[in-house]
């Protein structure tokens, strides 16, 4: 994730206080799969209509369909199943989207029809655990990167799903009211604070900072 000095991940905001070393350390770490919550999807990957199903039968069940077998896949978490697609793939990557049992029947026809794989798991909402086990089960991944938004790292980090996290802090701050951290929206007020094993630190020349902890 890059972020402001104190944490906050608008994407219009970063992209004012920081460079091209983003997509450089990206590549560095180099895993063919990256994870998106449905804010980042809707704001980068989506079109502007929402998916209306004319029936809103749940799908019901655990299950998965693999449209096309790749080496890595956008995948988007989508828990209602709310967001179309011009295209089965999202830059070079092929679109995979994880729903919980609840999505409609005709959402997960629409993505069929599309050539767009996806995976439903979880009753009331989607079951990370169940659906990273699906992904390497069926999908063949091994590795993954989870790209945000906050409230997605928040959620992979309370489900005990991160192993490691790398952090870029670029030199500008945020301070806004409201605007998302890198971790955010965890509801429990027990949980955490996570503690992480600094294991890198990389100053880039635009004064940006990288450092990378193990979970």
């Amino acid at each position: 994730m890059a972020a402001s000095l104190d944490g906050r991940i608008d994407c219009a905001m970063t992209e004012v206080i920081g460079g091209d070393e983003y997509y450089e350390t990206l590549e560095q770490l180099g895993a063919k799969t990256e994870i998106n919550g449905k804010v980042t999807a809707q704001m980068h990957f989506a079109l502007p209509a929402p998916f209306e199903a004319k029936d809103n039968t749940p799908f019901g069940r655990t299950g998965w369909s693999v449209a096309e077998k790749s080496d890595g896949y956008r995948v988007i978490l989508d828990t209602n199943g709310t967001l179309q697609y011009e295209s089965n793939h999202i830059g070079p990557m092929p679109a995979l989207v994880i729903v919980s049992e609840t999505a409609p029947k005709a959402y997960l026809d629409y993505l069929d029809g599309k050539g767009i794989g996806w995976i439903a798991v979880g009753a009331r909402r989607i079951d990370l655990a169940k659906a990273m086990e699906i992904l390497h089960d069926a999908f063949g991944i091994e590795r993954a990167i989870v790209t945000g938004g906050g409230h997605l790292n928040g959620s992979f980090l309370q489900a005990g799903l991160l192993d490691e996290v790398s952090m870029q802090f670029n030199p500008g701050i945020d301070g806004r009211q409201g605007m998302a951290a890198a971790f955010d929206g965890i509801e429990d007020p027990d949980f955490g604070p996570v503690k992480v094993t600094l294991l890198h630190v990389k100053q880039f020349d635009n004064g940006t900072v990288e450092m990378r902890y193990k979970v």
